[in-house]
């Protein structure tokens, strides 16, 4: 007679078991920076790209860069900074990095990630297969209330609202009740960052943007209404129309930029990546990747990879209002700029800036250990910061 099997021990997986905080053990505040330094590898799913052409950055400091003194100020010991990397053509000017970072240390960039949409969107509606006037269920007849309605361009500069609630203090990672938002930590479920709650399957990313509702788009101010999910639908309609699959289109990318390490991005368990904050890079990898918008959508070796007529747009005077940098930073085209330069702002303090003026780009990562990954006044100051380094280049 055989013996009944032994019921093995086992755990959830601890790096990304929720904990009573309601938070993965990775973004733990005392745990994240070791977390966005690795998330690469702790995510469940996953797939790297590489370049076949380098970008080959000359060193030629320049050390007045980290005498400027928002420079200083926000590089001094003990505060969240992590790496910085000023580039300007092929020219390595300034890199600094605190003892917990390397030159070729990989870190989470976090919603950057969402900025190869600006690239991969405009290339589509220069080819006029994109027509930013249609609504969304034109093209994605599948898609809820939540986006359907709106238009593609409304979508682009964070224009639409639904009940998706980008709150990172947000306490529940369960199904939404009647009348609840569904949250932020209800996404990373379908992000493959934690565990869902116990005897929950998982779902894609897509499925739960289907799942996100809305009575009225209307966004009734104009200022932004920041929403992650907006990247994925954006990503989804270029695969619909492009007929390539968003890998493939993130390939272009990355060859494009000349990246010398990897470019690392997170999946869902249907393995679409996660492109609204799934990328991972060094220092200098996301200043070289920075370096395609300060090129206006031109490739390491001239192709185009964006389109410059979509990059001027983005820049002109146009899109939401950044609440926090009313009157001098907006949100246009799946970027933030102030009308000179160009970029994106990731959780807990990634910043990219790239300005066309002076041809160079800046990285910046940091990590705020507060639970919801913010800290009153830090991304305002990181950006006056790339301000001042860019008219020190001019």
């Amino acid at each position: 007679m055989t013996a009944a099997p032994r019921q093995l021990d086992l755990e959830p997986n601890p790096d990304l078991a929720v904990g009573a905080d309601q938070k993965p053990a990775w973004n733990r505040p005392s745990n994240r920076r070791h977390g966005f330094r690795n998330l690469h590898r702790l995510s469940r799913y996953g797939l790297h790209i590489r370049a076949p052409q380098v970008l080959r950055l000359h060193d030629d400091p320049d050390p007045a860069i980290g005498r400027l003194d928002k420079v200083a100020a926000l590089t001094r010991p003990g505060s969240p900074f992590a790496a910085i990397a000023v580039v300007q053509g092929q020219r390595l000017l300034y890199e600094a990095y605190s003892p917990d970072m390397a030159p070729d240390q990989p870190h989470s960039i976090q919603s950057i990630s969402k900025t190869p949409v600006n690239l991969i969107v405009g290339r589509l509606v220069a080819d006029g297969r994109i027509d930013l006037g249609d609504r969304v269920d034109h093209y994605l007849p599948e898609i809820g209330s939540g986006y359907g309605a709106a238009t593609v361009q409304q979508v682009l500069d964070m224009d639409v609202v639904n009940n998706f609630n980008e709150d990172y203090a947000d306490h529940y990672g369960r199904p939404a009740l009647p009348g609840e938002s569904l949250g932020y930590n209800r996404e990373e479920i379908a992000m493959g960052w934690r565990l869902p709650p116990p005897g929950e399957k998982e779902f894609s990313c897509r499925d739960f943007l289907c799942t996100i509702e809305s009575e009225d788009i209307t966004n009734p101010s104009d200022e932004t209404q920041y929403r992650s999910p907006n990247t994925d639908v954006l990503a989804w309609i270029a695969e619909r129309v492009s007929g390539e699959g968003l890998r493939d289109l993130l390939v272009q990318v990355v060859a494009a930029a000349g990246i010398a390490g990897t470019y690392y991005i997170s999946t869902d368990h249907s393995g679409v990546p996660v492109i609204a904050g799934g990328a991972s890079l060094t220092a200098r990898d996301l200043a070289r990747y920075g370096l395609i918008f300060a090129r206006l959508g031109r490739g390491v070796q001239g192709e185009p990879i964006g389109d410059e007529a979509f990059l001027r747009r983005t820049l002109a005077d146009r899109g939401t209002q950044v609440g926090d940098c009313r009157g001098w930073v907006r949100y246009s085209n799946h970027c933030y700029t102030n009308g000179r330069w160009l970029g994106h702002l990731g959780f807990a303090g990634q910043v990219m800036m790239a300005d066309p003026q002076t041809g160079s780009a800046i990285a910046f990562f940091s990590v705020i250990e507060s639970q919801d990954g913010d800290q009153e006044g830090y991304f305002p100051a990181v950006m006056a910061m790339g301000q001042q380094i860019f008219d020190h280049l001019t």
